[in-house]
């Protein structure tokens, strides 16, 4: 990878702009495409990357380009909630995390041999359709290219629009911890454990065992506001000592984070030469907050119609109305009721197979498994929500 030096204005094929997990998995598509080899690609990231600064989670049944540098992988996980408990077997399943500094680290060492990217440090300032082209202002200087990619979080703060769309966070404090003890069963992630009290929101506890001694245990909410950091705190250790028995344990590492889930419409595209990627895009699912495996879904989409076509598909995400739908829905009850969400992943979880659950959070059911899903729930819930999409008007929580 090349470094930029050159004082007229630049001209690319393509702008990415972010080094986050959007903008690394598209450079890393283009990378590994023989027939975009001879385009020039520039990435424009404002930060170091030089930190383990987050974790990414999800399920698969195929091999991923990253397997090599998985964290960890689980073949179980266990849903537990008042009245229902039970650890799934995956079948061909794996659930799997990666660290965000190794995922980095794998993505540049795959550029940075490469000539037809280069890369530079800056902020983008703006981002714009010009005559044929995208055009972004930045920091580091002036920088056009025939499509831009924008990973950018998209300023939601400044969209809402509250009375059309529903406006929620999954957020989560989380410490990585080590006993002196064996505590953990390292073959089962705790995948949802909803036993604790509700406060009239989505709460539960959810763990990544590494081995008998070391898990992350993270206190996870779906809600409007986030708390004070000592409640999620608080939280954790009446887990770790009232569920769990845990008297002693070092917190090694701790995780801080807030994913929006929201079904306010996030273009795929702003404009005819720049593309969204990433929760800009809204490739964060918007009733669950899982948006890797749909981060590299949506650049290998996009860097196979480049290559066949030299354009981005017209259909730049291939998201169906329907699942798009399911999300409102659960976001109007979690908006409305919260405390219900964990009712619905019980029933969820009792009356189907894993797998079919995987698919359908995956969006790849068929209409009849879709049909065996939404029977599979209490309708009454999801009967008032449809009312509230009908009437275009969000549920609300009633006070007393």
């Amino acid at each position: 990878m090349s470094s930029l030096a050159v004082p007229e204005i630049p001209e690319f094929d393509y702008l990415i702009v972010g080094g986050g997990a959007a903008g690394l998995s598209l450079a890393y598509h283009i990378a590994r495409e023989p027939r975009l080899a001879g385009k020039k690609v520039l990435l424009i990231e404002s930060e170091a990357k030089d930190r383990n600064d987050r974790t990414w989670s999800f399920w698969t049944d195929e091999p991923t380009a990253f397997d090599g540098i998985v964290a960890h992988e689980w073949r179980k996980i266990a849903f537990r909630s008042p009245g229902f408990e039970r650890v799934f077997d995956l079948g061909r399943y794996r659930y799997k995390t990666i660290n965000g500094l190794d995922y980095y680290r794998f993505v540049w060492r795959a550029l940075a041999d490469n000539p037809q990217f280069t890369f530079v440090r800056g902020t983008v300032k703006s981002l714009d359709n010009v005559a044929h082209r995208a055009r972004a202002r930045t920091t580091a200087g002036e920088f056009r290219g025939h499509y831009a990619f924008d990973s950018r979080p998209p300023n939601l703060e400044q969209l809402k629009q509250p009375e059309k769309h529903r406006y929620l966070l999954q957020h989560f404090v989380g410490w990585e911890i080590e006993t002196d003890a064996d505590v953990f069963d390292p073959t089962t992630v705790e995948f949802m454990d909803f036993r604790g009290e509700q406060q009239h929101e989505a709460r539960f506890m959810y763990v990544l065992p590494f081995s008998a001694r070391k898990a992350l245990v993270e206190y996870t909410l779906f809600s409007e506001t986030t708390l004070p950091k000592e409640e999620y705190e608080a939280a954790i250790r009446e887990y770790l000592s009232g569920t769990l028995g845990l008297t002693a344990y070092h917190v090694r590492a701790e995780e801080v984070g807030a994913i929006p889930m929201t079904d306010h419409p996030l273009p795929a595209r702003a404009g005819q030469h720049v593309i969204n990627l990433g929760t800009r895009g809204g490739r964060a699912k918007p009733s669950t907050g899982y948006a890797f495996k749909r981060i590299q879904q949506h650049s290998a989409r996009l860097v196979a119609a480049l290559a066949s076509t030299g354009h981005p598909p017209a259909d730049a995400t291939g998201d169906k109305w329907q699942f798009r739908l399911f999300d409102t829905l659960l976001l109007d009850i979690m908006q409305r009721r919260g405390e219900t969400t964990r009712d619905i992943f019980r029933q969820l979880f009792e009356r189907n197979p894993v797998e079919r659950i995987f698919r359908f959070l995956d969006e790849t059911t068929s209409w009849a498994d879709n049909l065996r899903v939404m029977n599979s729930v209490a309708p009454g819930p999801f009967m008032h929500s449809i009312a509230q999409v009908l009437r275009d008007r969000p549920g609300r929580r009633k006070t007393s």
